[in-house]
């Protein structure tokens, strides 16, 4: 297998900047993918230092574990869903850490193997799963999900304007025959918006349609809440999102948890002190410099938010 395949690491810097705190911690890479941040974490470390990766994809734990494999066991591997680290935790007898960090991206080496189906610009099978095991596919959402329900998934998924037109043409199409290629689906999209923006187009659809495949959404709200109940206090959870639907839970999820004060909910009650969980450390997303925006296209989109807990 090409290692060379995953990407570059994005914000890595400000990673480290945010994220490390104690460098004899215990740090969890939630979203491990190719090992490019936990490497550069497990190397600013001392040698009493260890942080668990977890990720869903094979192929993204094969090429980790080459990649960490300097670390001895100073790098835990697990195949699991983020959403689980209470549980990952557990099975190591570990109660709390000092640092989380959850890289929300799809990685290149996703992308660029056409079998996941990950992809407009290639032909594959509709796939975009990242548990291989699950049975739901992006094939099962196209060919089985009815206009309404595909329209909300792409407005709400993928804030895609012709939500409700792409939904029609797809279900006209799959009168005649199966939606079974991504060069299917992609054919589909031109014919029904035409070329102005057509990439972004797709890129919203293709968005959408993953995130239903492998639940992104409820999954990441879950992994928030037990990621900031696993921190030390002082520990840090650090969180790169990459469209505005992730950004936005993140940004949500920060303020409820730093809040000083929660509505009653009526007008006539005042609101309600509460004790703070976590201290917000950046005010607005930190963006890439240009020079990584110039050398590293995934990083134009890349958004970081940290928090410190209590």
């Amino acid at each position: 297998m090409e290692t060379y395949k995953y990407h570059t690491p994005v914000l890595l810097q400000e990673v480290l900047a945010y994220l490390l705190t104690e460098k004899n911690g215990f740090y969890v890479d939630g979203t491990l993918g190719g090992g490019g941040h936990a490497k550069t974490v497990l190397g600013q470390l001392d040698h009493s230092g260890k942080l668990i990766g977890i990720d869903l994809d094979d192929d993204a734990l094969a090429v980790s574990s080459e990649h960490l494999a300097q670390f001895g066991n100073r790098a835990i591997i697990v195949k699991e869903n983020f959403k689980n680290i209470k549980s990952v935790l557990s099975q190591y007898g570990i109660n709390s850490v000092q640092g989380v960090l959850l890289d929300l991206g799809v990685s290149s080496f996703q992308i660029d193997i056409s079998e996941k189906g990950f992809s407009f610009r290639s032909n594959a099978a509709l796939d975009m799963r990242m548990n291989r095991c699950q049975q739901l596919n992006a094939g099962d959402v196209v060919n089985n999900y009815d206009e309404r329900s595909l329209a909300d998934i792409l407005w709400e998924y993928g804030e895609e304007k012709h939500a409700r037109r792409i939904a029609k043409a797809m279900i006209r199409y799959r009168i005649h025959h199966p939606i079974e290629s991504t060069s299917q689906l992609a054919a589909i999209i031109e014919q029904t918006v035409g070329d102005r923006f057509l990439n972004k187009t797709l890129a919203r659809v293709f968005q959408a349609i993953r995130i239903e495949v492998n639940d992104e959404i409820e999954n990441l709200r879950h992994a928030i809440r037990d990621c900031i109940d696993v921190l030390n206090s002082g520990g840090r959870i650090v969180i790169i999102s990459y469209h505005s639907l992730e950004d936005r839970l993140v940004k949500e999820a920060f303020r409820a948890a730093s809040a000083h004060m929660v509505s009653s909910g009526y007008k006539m009650i005042p609101d309600m002190p509460v004790q703070p969980v976590l201290n917000v450390l950046t005010r607005k997303p930190v963006t890439a410099l240009e020079k990584e925006k110039a050398v590293n296209s995934r990083s134009r989109s890349a958004k970081l938010r940290a928090a410190e807990k209590i």
